[in-house]
């Protein structure tokens, strides 16, 4: 990023100089990458965006139309609930199937739901909140069974976990680049199946430095769904982290982060005053606790003010996993494992809320 900032600052598209072409060079490659990482099947479906929340729009928004109905977990983001909530007034139908006290899906419950107006299910892949990893590919064999457009939600999956677009029978995945594929903010991609990427309307139309003449949007990928200049220091970034990713291996940087945060939940059962939320053990580098003898917001003060421990507190911009978990309305606290943590990290973190407990 600091390369392109201090050497190249050009765009793609938009010339025919030697810069431009580096820049187009580099945004191809990040597609190719995420073609490999995701299994795509083809890089002009890999369809960079500013991040997971505006690729959920863009699949949510882009292919379902009034009278269509929706199938959704009560473990969604409120970057799936809030533009289904728009539809909703605008005349689509939204059923939220419940999870149980882990946050798994109930898959029965989920099959039975499925009615003649469903076009479309929508799935959170791992939760912000408590970590758990659905049964996605289950949920995709059932989409594939009934005709339905497979929605999958893998902000916190990616990069962590084995995320494959045709393993799993999604038509589109939304990621985050700045979470486990361990790039910069403001950037994500939306992955797309040949039909999603076909039935899909474009929801941001503009420049694309490409068939000019027209004031047509372009039906040709990926500038349907490419309005705009696009954010090239985050472009190059996010190219340099996904290969990283690539060169350690997903399932090595998987399995570091869910021993941690594995051994981190099993400590945390020891003590008195907390509780962690979610089932026996978490799936994936996310563990959030309730302290029961004072308030969460305190808490979370207090480890960065006392012990320079930085975490999220609150409902985690999902109230409705919340809801499911038994931690609404007063949220948890939410403690993330990555790539870089430490087992030192875990103990120093344990180490940490013991004392604030005991100092109660």
């Amino acid at each position: 990023m600091g390369h392109y900032m201090r050497s190249v600052c050009a765009t793609v598209n938009r010339g025919a100089y030697a810069l431009q072409n580096e820049c187009a060079l580099e945004l191809q490659g990040l597609r190719e990458a995420l073609d490999r990482l995701f299994g795509v099947g083809a890089t002009e479906r890999a369809i960079i965006t500013p991040g997971a929340t505006y690729s959920l729009n863009m699949a949510i928004l882009g292919a379902l139309r009034a009278g269509d109905g929706v199938l959704v977990s009560s473990m969604e983001h409120n970057s799936v609930m809030r533009p289904l909530t728009a539809l909703a007034r605008r005349g689509v139908r939204v059923d939220i199937v419940p999870c149980d006290s882990r946050g798994e899906v109930d898959l029965v419950e989920l099959r039975s739901r499925v009615r003649g107006d469903t076009r479309m299910i929508v799935l959170n892949h791992a939760s912000n909140v408590c970590g758990h990893v659905q049964p996605a590919a289950a949920v995709g064999e059932l989409a594939r069974e009934r005709g339905l457009l497979f929605v999958l939600d893998a902000s916190q999956s990616a990069g962590y976990f084995p995320v494959n677009m045709r393993e799993l029978g999604a038509d589109a995945i939304a990621v985050s680049g700045h979470k486990g594929l361990m790039g910069p903010c403001g950037i994500g991609a939306l992955l797309l199946s040949e039909r999603m990427a076909q039935c899909m309307e474009p929801i941001v139309s503009g420049g694309t430095g490409s068939y000019s003449d027209s004031d047509e949007q372009p039906g040709a990928l990926p500038d349907k769904f490419e309005s705009g200049t696009p954010n090239m220091p985050g472009v190059y970034g996010l190219a340099a982290a996904v290969r990283y990713v690539e060169s350690v291996g997903v399932e090595r940087i998987g399995a570091h982060v869910t021993a941690l945060a594995e051994r981190f939940a099993a400590e945390l059962r020891g003590l008195d005053g907390v509780r962690v939320i979610g089932g026996d053990f978490p799936c994936l580098g996310v563990v959030s606790v309730a302290f029961e003898h004072m308030d969460n917001a305190v808490a979370a003060h207090r480890l960065e003010r006392e012990y320079g421990l930085l975490t999220r507190c609150g409902l985690h911009c999902a109230p409705w996993a919340h809801r499911t978990l038994g931690t609404f309305p007063e949220g948890a606290v939410r403690f993330s494992f990555g790539h870089y943590t430490s087992e030192a990290d875990v103990c120093a973190a344990v180490r940490a809320i013991g004392e604030l407990t005991r100092a109660r």
